[in-house]
C-alpha cells in the first residue's frame, strides 16, 4: 500500500456514500465507455510501435552491475520519514517526518545542519530549492509552507516566509522552479503555481481525475510531468493549463514520476508492482520493469545522470535498479528495515538519498 492509500480509501468510501451506490447504471455505463476509449487509444498506439526497446538495443552491451554502497546512515527523526529531496549543491538534503520536523542534512558528514519544527506533523512532501536558499513542505494540513534557510527567528530556527493555503485536499507534492516560483500538486486533483514573492497563485487548475501524487520538472524547466491515483501520467507545458499528452498503462496509482535527463521521456513507479518508461515523442510506454519478487509495490523512482539506470524505492524495504535499455534487473540496495518511502538522486549523479518508515535516512554512492 502507498503511504497515503488508507487516506485515499477512506476518501473514496466517503465519496461513494455521498454520490450513491457503485452500481448506479449510468455511472457504470460511463465507466465502461471510458475503459473502451482507453482500450482503443492503447490499440492505436500499439499499431504505431515498429520495434521494442529491447530489440532496438540488442547491439548495446549490458550495463555493469551497479555497486552502490551505503555511505551514511543519518538518524535523528523519531518517526516515519516520508520524503527526501536533494539541494542543487548535491551536498545537502531535506527530509520530512511524522515527528513534525524537517531536518537539513549535510550528506558528506551525516550531520544535521538545521532542524525545523512544523505546525503539523502530517508532512507528506518536501522540496529543496535548487539554490539551496529555501525548503518547502506540506501534507495533511492542506498547505504548502516555505522556509528561508538563510534567515532565522529569535529561537535560531529557519524563518517561515510563506504559508500557501487554498487547497481542498492534502498537499502531495511540491517542486521549486526557482526561489520565486513553486509548483504544487494536491489531493483535490489540482496543480497550482505560486508566486512566492507575492504569495499568490498564478495558475490553479484541475490536472487529473484523481489525487495528484507526484510532479517532476523537465531538465529545461519548460515542462513537467505528473502522476496520479487515476492511473495516468500527464505532460504539461509550463505556460498552459491543458495537458499536452496523457499516458496510459499502469493498473494502479502512479506513486512517482521522474523526467529522463534527455528530456524526451520519463520513468514511473506504481502501486501495480511495476516501473515503466514512457517516450514523449512516440506518445507511449516503451519499457516495463518488474522486480524479482511479485510483492514489491513502488513508492518512488529516480534515474541516474545518464538515464541508463532506473532506481525505485519499494515497500519491500529495498531499492530496486534496472538497466533501462536492456530491461534487466541490475541489483538491489538493501539496508532499510521498513518500506522505502522516497528517494532523491543528486543532480550530479554521484549519490542518492533514501528515507524510510524505519525513521532513518541513507546516502548511497
Amino acid at each position: 500500500m502507498c503511504k497515503n492509500q488508507c487516506y485515499y480509501r477512506d476518501t473514496m468510501e466517503k465519496c461513494t456514500v455521498e454520490m450513491g451506490p457503485k452500481t448506479d447504471p449510468e455511472l457504470m455505463a460511463l465507466r465502461k465507455e471510458i475503459e473502451e476509449l482507453y482500450q482503443k487509444l492503447q490499440e492505436a498506439q500499439k499499431k504505431q510501435e515498429d520495434t521494442t526497446i529491447e530489440k532496438a538495443c540488442e547491439s548495446v552491451g549490458a550495463a555493469p552491475k551497479v555497486k552502490l554502497i551505503c555511505r551514511k546512515v543519518m538518524k535523528g527523526h523519531l518517526n516515519k520519514v516520508n520524503s527526501v529531496h536533494y539541494s542543487g549543491d548535491n551536498r545537502h538534503c531535506v527530509t520530512g517526518s511524522l515527528d513534525g520536523k524537517l531536518i537539513i542534512w549535510d550528506t558528506y558528514t551525516g550531520n544535521k545542519m538545521q532542524i525545523i519544527p512544523l505546525r503539523s506533523a502530517w508532512v507528506m512532501s518536501v522540496a529543496f530549492a535548487p539554490s539551496g536558499n529555501f525548503v518547502a513542505c506540506g501534507g495533511m494540513d492542506n498547505m504548502c509552507t516555505v522556509y528561508d534557510l538563510n534567515n532565522r527567528d529569535a529561537n535560531g530556527v529557519a524563518k517561515m516566509v510563506r504559508e500557501l493555503a487554498g487547497y481542498d485536499g492534502f498537499l502531495s507534492s511540491c517542486r521549486f522552479l526557482d526561489d520565486k516560483t513553486i509548483m504544487t500538486g494536491s489531493g483535490d486533483m489540482k496543480i497550482c503555481k505560486w508566486d512566492l514573492e507575492r504569495g499568490v497563485k498564478t495558475s490553479d487548475f484541475q490536472a487529473h481525475n484523481g489525487d495528484v501524487v507526484s510532479i517532476s520538472l523537465s531538465p529545461d524547466n519548460n515542462s513537467y510531468v505528473t502522476g496520479s491515483v487515476d492511473k495516468t501520467c500527464r505532460l504539461w507545458d509550463m505556460r498552459e493549463e491543458k495537458p499536452k499528452q496523457t499516458f496510459f498503462g499502469h493498473e494502479a496509482d502512479v506513486n512517482s514520476v521522474c523526467f529522463h535527463p534527455s528530456g524526451y521521456g520519463f520513468a514511473t513507479g506504481s502501486e501495480d508492482k511495476s516501473a515503466r518508461l514512457f517516450d514523449i515523442r512516440s506518445d507511449q510506454q516503451i519499457a516495463l520493469y518488474k522486480p524479482p519478487g511479485a510483492n514489491s509495490g513502488f513508492t518512488s523512482c529516480g534515474l541516474s545522470l545518464s538515464g541508463r539506470i532506473l532506481l525505485c524505492g519499494s515497500d519491500d524495504n529495498n531499492v530496486h535498479m534496472w538497466d533501462t535499455l536492456k530491461v534487466q534487473h541490475n541489483g538491489t540496495l538493501s539496508g532499510h528495515e521498513n518500506r522505502v518511502t522516497s528517494l532523491s538522486v543528486a543532480s550530479n549523479g554521484v549519490a542518492i538519498a533514501t528515507c524510510s518508515w524505519d525513521n532513518s535516512v541513507r546516502v548511497w554512492g
